[in-house]
């Protein structure tokens, strides 16, 4: 299965970290490489990264990473990424994109199996599945930050960061079809608007946008400083019985 990854950003939030967010290290493995582990786990075997942003150090990092996994991973460079949201980045990857692909970004650390199981419960559905957290005093959640979405009977209804009435929260790990491409392009015409939750919302108008409940299984949204040190002390909580398995 294809992977769409978007790293674009400039990730000014988490500079004091690094200034390339995609390759700043958590336990010492790039957010970039976490997340293209944890694809590969999930079952992706062919990987499209879109880039921006200090773009030439993240392809050569990706090109080393690709001969040392012995996997395939393509960049595809967002000229505009400073001037246009994240639809636009994925937009940038349609060309490639025909057959249904798991749809996540570079700053989200999650559980695989969030992933391998989104991947088998979407199989044959149209339009889009988005991986949504229905646990709302999930602790691990920027609540100034994350994308609310608010379902019915297993369908998004409405999604956006201010909601004022939601159920659920996005992870940010998708299933597409290439009808999200359909929607982003429409959305763009229509209203100028170039987030992805915009292509999101044009398919939840046609019943095109599933969920897949995580049921309280292990995400987060690195965004800061603070999420930062949530997403080491969270890794170092779920391999506390086996510290082998976080890298020193």
């Amino acid at each position: 299965m294809k992977c769409l990854i978007i790293a674009a950003g400039k990730g000014r939030r988490l500079q004091k970290k690094g200034q390339c967010k995609p390759l700043i290290p958590l336990f010492g493995v790039a957010l970039i490489e976490r997340t293209i582990e944890s694809a590969l786990e999930a079952g992706a075997d062919d990987f499209y990264v879109v880039t921006g942003h200090h773009h030439e150090r993240v392809d050569a990092f990706l090109k080393r990473l690709s001969n040392r996994l012995n996997i395939p991973i393509q960049t595809v460079f967002n000229e505009k990424w400073q001037n246009t949201d994240n639809g636009i980045s994925v937009l940038r990857a349609m060309d490639h994109l025909h057959e249904p692909f798991l749809l996540l970004m570079t700053d989200h650390v999650f559980d695989p199996g969030i992933a391998r199981d989104l991947i088998q419960a979407a199989e044959n559905q149209d339009g889009l599945t988005l991986a949504v957290d229905s646990q709302l005093d999930n602790p691990l959640v920027d609540l100034d930050d994350v994308t609310r979405v608010c379902i019915e009977q297993g369908r998004i209804v409405a999604i956006g960061k201010n909601l004022e009435h939601f159920n659920a929260y996005d992870t940010g790990i998708f299933l597409c079809t290439a009808s999200i491409f359909d929607a982003l392009t429409q959305a763009s015409l229509a209203t100028g608007n170039t987030g992805l939750s915009s292509g999101v919302e044009l398919l939840a108008a046609t019943g095109q946008a599933h969920t897949f409940d995580i049921d309280g299984r292990f995400w987060i949204d690195v965004d800061d400083p603070i999420t930062f040190w949530r997403a080491e002390n969270a890794l170092l909580t779920r391999f506390q019985q086996k510290p082998e398995d976080v890298p020193a």
